[in-house]
């Protein structure tokens, strides 16, 4: 099963320069263009910034176990959506593999890779959680949004593994009565990051499912302007 990203879509800065890139992946089932329409639909304007590229790649199809191997539209696969679940290294590592390739591009093109953040929404933001404390370390920031990891995951093995090491700012939201991915385990997981040598910043938002909401998307620019001031 083919792991390679066949559709990006760029939403170009808005000024004169091109200094950082955020790149965001979309939840299980969705693709990049629907991601980029869904940041728009709740912020109530384009999700763009003067010197910021954001890109929204699309994950290859692949049969997906939670949807009895139906091919969808996900990052990796794995066994059901449940925290206490195995994941699948062997669908994750090949796709951290690609989706280094859209940041190495990225640096190709002159940006600093303390100036790169990942990030995304559900399985797209637990992709991003794997790329940062995981497989690139070396990039500026991680995006989570209503997300989490597995109690088994690889990930905290990583970090146990270079307890000295400098990792990405965590900026990661989660909706209080989110019925798909329970705010409890996304609470879990940052708890889990932050004991491992993660700093970053943990926001819940009353009433809010599996979705994103305004005042979320006002958070997380706020926090990517910050983290990658104009230059």
């Amino acid at each position: 099963m083919s792991c390679e990203i066949t559709e990006v879509t760029v939403v170009p800065q808005t000024g004169l320069k091109h200094t950082a890139t955020l790149i965001f992946m979309h939840g299980s089932g969705w693709n990049g263009e629907l991601s980029k329409k869904d940041l728009e639909m709740v912020y109530g304007q384009q999700f763009s910034f003067p010197h910021i590229r954001v890109i929204y790649p699309t994950s290859p199809q692949r049969p997906y176990t939670p949807a009895q191997g139906v091919l969808q539209n996900v990052w990796f696969d794995r066994q059901a959506v449940d925290i206490s679940a195995s994941e699948d290294v062997s669908t994750i590592e090949p796709m951290a593999e690609e989706l280094s390739k859209l940041v190495e591009k990225e640096v190709s093109l002159g940006i600093d890779i303390k100036r790169i953040v990942v990030g995304g929404f559900s399985m797209g933001s637990s992709m991003a959680l794997q790329m940062g404390y995981c497989f690139r370390p070396d990039v500026g920031g991680i995006v989570a949004l209503s997300s989490f990891l597995n109690y088994g995951t690889n990930v905290y093995k990583v970090l146990e593994s270079r307890p000295e090491a400098e990792y990405p700012p965590l900026f990661m939201c989660h909706g209080e009565s989110d019925e798909v991915v329970p705010s409890a385990w996304g609470e879990n997981t940052f708890a889990q990051l932050q004991q491992r040598g993660v700093k970053g910043e943990f926001h819940t938002f009353p009433g809010l499912n599996h979705n994103l909401c305004q005042r979320e998307v006002e958070l997380l620019k706020e926090w990517l302007v910050n983290l990658l001031p104009d230059v």
